[in-house]
């Protein structure tokens, strides 16, 4: 399939392509090899993010002072 880039350097996906992916908005656009990468994404919203994090440290067993120490680690001087 074809995409046509416009005078403003806008790409038209073909509808085959976009139909496969109907509940996508975003893609992330790379390049590898000089080729043009989709990857499709999901934006959410940042309370959902952080609220998913505290329950999946919940689940883990990973404690607000777990984290701490984990920066304090990662923030020594070699």
């Amino acid at each position: 399939m074809l995409a046509k880039k416009t005078s403003k350097n806008q790409l038209t996906l073909p509808k085959d392509i976009v139909n496969a992916f109907p509940e996508t908005e975003y893609f992330d656009v790379t390049v590898k090899d000089r080729k043009i990468v989709l990857t499709p994404v999901r934006i959410t919203p940042v309370n959902e993010t952080l609220e998913g994090v505290r329950n999946k440290m919940k689940k883990l067993g990973i404690t607000p002072n777990d984290v701490s120490e984990a920066i304090q680690w990662a923030r020594k001087r070699k």
